[in-house]
């Protein structure tokens, strides 16, 4: 059987893999979550929205002949990453699990760590304007904090809306470069910011640019 490859993407690393790949002549198919209406272009084909779970995800791999998964997805996907392992077993096809590291933190960042959401929510002292770089999916363990003002960006808003009390709502992709991301700090009088340590490069300015501007750091610690 001819070599046909599921990316589990949605990264930076996922669509660079998936460009190597077909440049190679591989046949791939790069599988986004489809919560970003305009999706910046992926190599080979692309399918949007979830399975269903572990089971009808082992279904679709069979039905479409799939000879190796690789979970190149956020490192906080974790229902994916749960899924794709228990389909890989169902259908016995291969797994390969691409893993981002860590960012490390340097002498200079002010960074608070914590396990959770929650905890980072009621970490931020009243009174912050705090940037909110965490995704318009997990913006519900915030919305009590009413004595703070976030500042919130977004690809696409949520279809749902947004329930925090006070905030600023800008949408835009994440610059790569830490300068523009601290004139965007600057601008907006940021004096927290809140994100999840998901490694990699393409996220990383931001934290850069917190670090340049002694900007305090609420950061989730990446899953094990």
């Amino acid at each position: 059987m001819s070599e046909r490859i599921l990316i589990l993407g949605g990264t930076k690393e996922a669509a660079e893999l998936a460009e190597e790949l077909v440049a190679e002549g591989r046949s791939v198919i790069t599988s986004l979550a489809g919560r970003t209406t305009e999706p910046l272009p992926v190599a080979g084909a692309v399918r949007k929205g979830g399975f269903g779970g572990a089971d009808k995800l082992a279904t679709w791999l069979i039905a479409n002949k799939i000879t190796k998964i690789i979970d190149a997805t956020h490192p906080f996907a974790r229902q994916i990453s749960k899924n794709a392992v228990r389909a890989a077993a169902l259908s016995d096809v291969a797994l390969d699990i691409r893993r981002r590291q860590p960012w490390i933190r340097h002498e200079k960042d002010i960074w608070i760590e914590v396990g959770d959401l929650e905890t980072a929510a009621n970490t931020i002292a009243a009174g912050e304007t705090v940037f909110l770089a965490i995704g318009s999916q997990y913006l519900q363990p915030f919305e009590h904090r009413t004595d703070v003002h976030f500042i919130t960006r977004m690809i696409n808003p949520p279809d749902s809306g947004i329930a925090l009390a006070d905030y600023k709502l800008i949408l835009a992709r994440p610059s790569s470069d830490w300068r523009a991301e601290a004139e965007l700090f600057q601008a907006n009088r940021v004096t927290t910011l809140v994100c999840r340590n998901s490694g990699g490069t393409g996220a990383h300015a931001k934290i850069i640019a917190a670090r340049e501007l002694a900007i305090p750091v609420i950061i989730i610690k990446m899953p094990a």
